[in-house]
C-alpha cells in the first residue's frame, strides 16, 4: 500500500473469535456506525467472502462500493473493485495473539483515495477516524459476544 494510516487495539478475546466477527459481514450494520448494508457477492471454497458490496453513510461520504477480500491465516486484506465516490480503498486487519492467545492485538491499515480532490492531511485524518471507529466497534462487538457466549 502507498500512503496509509495504521492503528492497533487489544481485544480481550482469542484471534479466532475476532476473525469470526470480522468475517461476519451480514452483521456489520449492527456494530459499525457507517455500514448500512453489507451483501456477500462471492465466496471462496472455504465459504469466506471474496467480494462484498457495502453501502456506507459516513456523514459527508455516502457510497455504495464493492471490495475484494483475501484471507491469509491471521490477516485479511481488501481492495476496491468498484465505487461511486472512491478511486481506491486498500486495507487490512492483522491479528496477533497476546497473553497465550487469550487476547488479540488487531492492527488495521487503511489507504483511501476519493474521486474528489482532497489534501493529503485531510485524507489521513478521515482514514484515522474510520480506523478508530472500526477498531472501537470491533472491540465492543467481540467482547460483548465473548461475554454473552461465556
Amino acid at each position: 500500500m502507498a500512503e496509509h494510516t495504521i492503528s492497533s487495539i487489544t481485544i480481550e478475546a482469542a484471534p479466532a473469535a475476532v476473525m469470526a466477527v470480522i468475517a461476519d459481514f451480514a452483521r456489520y450494520p449492527e456494530w459499525t456506525g457507517e455500514v448500512k448494508e453489507a451483501e456477500v457477492l462471492a465466496t471462496d471454497a472455504r465459504g469466506r467472502a471474496e467480494q462484498v458490496r457495502l453501502v456506507l453513510d459516513a456523514g459527508a461520504i455516502k457510497d455504495d462500493h464493492t471490495l475484494a477480500y483475501t484471507w491469509a491465516g491471521d490477516e485479511v486484506t481488501w481492495t476496491l473493485v468498484k465505487s461511486q465516490m472512491l478511486r481506491s480503498l486498500d486495507g487490512s486487519y492483522r491479528l496477533a495473539p497476546l497473553a497465550g492467545g487469550a487476547h488479540t492485538e488487531v492492527t488495521y491499515r487503511l489507504a483511501v483515495d476519493v474521486k474528489i480532490p482532497l489534501l493529503g492531511m485531510i485524507k489521513r485524518k478521515a482514514e484515522k477516524v474510520i480506523i478508530d471507529r472500526a477498531l472501537a466497534g470491533l472491540k465492543k462487538r467481540v467482547e460483548s459476544t465473548e461475554t454473552a457466549g461465556a
